[in-house]
């Protein structure tokens, strides 16, 4: 077992080192937890060995843990502070779910596919990971009751910018989300002003699994 752990910890800290740094995330937090949380807990058994390459990796349901790197741009982008209220859409694995615990004060997150709640429950559990709360929903419609929220991310992509999920960011909050088609999307990080008002930057080109919803893509869209 010691070797096991070893191994690991080996493994994460040359993510951290080899992926991370190289790519330009510098805040000392974010590092530090990719540092700490042991990413190949997240992952089914078979793919354990393959937890820590660049690359993202299914977990059922059609899902995926998405890819290190992207973990820690969306991460960073968000500029997390200690005392931080999030709203996640798409707890998928769990993983970024622990990521945004370790470094903000509640995290309230949404997934769809019961399974993955209740393995992402279990992970987070053992970690000692308390101050999460997760529902099955529809995340496109956002979570309004503990709602206005310092910070939103969004881990699948979206065909348009989710309104109502605007709505239930503070002014001065900040959302990240991937907008594009059902293949291709752009990353973009949005600041919330005033009332009405949002400031847009776009990051990068990315892909991520469909964002499935209300005011996502319809299940009947996307091809298998």
């Amino acid at each position: 077992m010691a070797k096991a752990i070893s191994r690991y910890t080996l493994k994460r800290h040359k993510m951290v080192d080899e992926q991370l740094v190289p790519r330009g995330i510098s805040d000392k937090r974010v590092l530090q937890v990719f540092s700490d949380i042991p990413r190949h807990l997240f992952v089914p058994e078979t793919f354990r060995d393959r937890a820590y390459e660049d690359r993202p990796l299914p977990i059922g349901e059609s899902q995926t843990i998405s890819q290190p790197y992207m973990v820690a741009l969306m991460t960073e982008k968000l500029d997390i502070k200690a005392d931080s209220q999030i709203l996640e859409i798409g707890t998928g694995s769990g993983y970024q779910t622990a990521i945004l615990a370790s470094l903000a004060d509640k995290v309230y997150s949404i997934e769809r596919h019961m399974s993955l709640v209740v393995t992402a429950r279990q992970v987070l559990s053992d970690l000692r990971t308390h101050n999460v709360l997760i529902k099955v929903s529809d995340g496109t419609l956002g979570w309004d009751e503990y709602s206005p929220y310092d910070r939103i991310l969004i881990a699948a992509g979206a065909p348009e910018i989710p309104k109502g999920l605007l709505r239930q960011l503070k002014i001065g909050g900040k959302m990240i989300l991937p907008v594009g088609d059902s293949s291709l999307q752009r990353l973009l990080l949005l600041t919330r002003t005033d009332e009405i008002n949002y400031k847009e930057e776009g990051i990068c080109g990315c892909t991520f699994v469909p964002l499935i919803g209300k005011y996502g893509w319809d299940k009947s869209d996307i091809i298998p």
